[in-house]
């Protein structure tokens, strides 16, 4: 293969995301209901790698009877610190080095609230320290964690990756989404008339998702090609 056909295949990449599922569901059930309402010419641009959150469902789940088990869940709100720092990161950084590099995050819900809260989390050094810088986060009804030990830690200053906030008008934790905007520094918003759900993309929202993602699909592109000229000049 010749120069050309190299080049066509870096024009082609596509942004690599973890994607995180919602309370008590599982890696499968957002993978199905990704796929089932987002159109082809957006996820085609995008390479989503799914993953079980760590800790077995300990209640009943909100998808019984729509989606088979078995359901997982990120955390715990009682029992946050303990769960959020010896378990989720290490968790997390294992499976990142394993499986990555990835250039994001996507969440929804609960692994929404998770994913917003990484890249701060990991600019303070707090967490993934191991892993590439998150460059991009998909947060689908998301939030932000309200004790006080996570928010010093996640959102002291602003963050400064790209993002993406799904907020539904009759989502109820659009008020705390609402909220996390504050957080970012030029986040995009796109709003949807449904509750808390993936939703499905009206003409505005998909025309700005389409212009985030061909957006940083050049910057990745950008980044990696920095990258690889600062290895060379190392190297050289």
């Amino acid at each position: 293969m010749g120069s050309e056909g190299i080049e066509m295949k870096s024009e082609e990449k596509k942004l690599r995301l973890l994607c995180l599922h919602g309370f008590r569901t599982s890696g499968e059930i957002i993978k199905k209901q990704v796929t089932a309402k987002w159109p082809e010419c957006v996820v085609q641009k995008l390479d989503l790698v799914y993953v079980d959150a760590p800790f077995p469902c300990q209640g009943k789940s909100d998808v019984e009877g729509i989606f088979d088990p078995p359901y997982y869940e990120w955390f715990q709100f009682n029992k946050v610190l303990f769960f959020f720092f010896f378990n989720i990161f290490v968790k997390f950084k294992y499976f990142m080095i394993k499986n990555g590099p990835f250039d994001g995050l996507l969440g929804f819900s609960q692994g929404a609230i998770l994913s917003a809260a990484l890249p701060g989390l990991q600019a303070n050094g707090v967490a993934l320290t191991k892993v590439p810088e998150i460059k991009v986060v998909v947060i689908i009804g998301g939030a932000k964690f309200r004790n006080p030990s996570v928010v010093e830690k996640a959102y002291s200053s602003k963050i400064q990756c790209s993002s993406v906030h799904f907020l539904g008008e009759q989502d109820f934790l659009k008020q705390y989404g609402t909220e996390l905007l504050d957080s970012y520094v030029d986040p995009l918003v796109i709003r949807h008339p449904k509750g808390h759900t993936i939703p499905r993309f009206d003409e505005k929202g998909l025309e700005g998702m389409l212009s985030f993602l061909e957006r940083m699909q050049k910057e990745v592109k950008g980044t990696e090609k920095e990258e690889i000229a600062l290895d060379n000049a190392y190297l050289g």
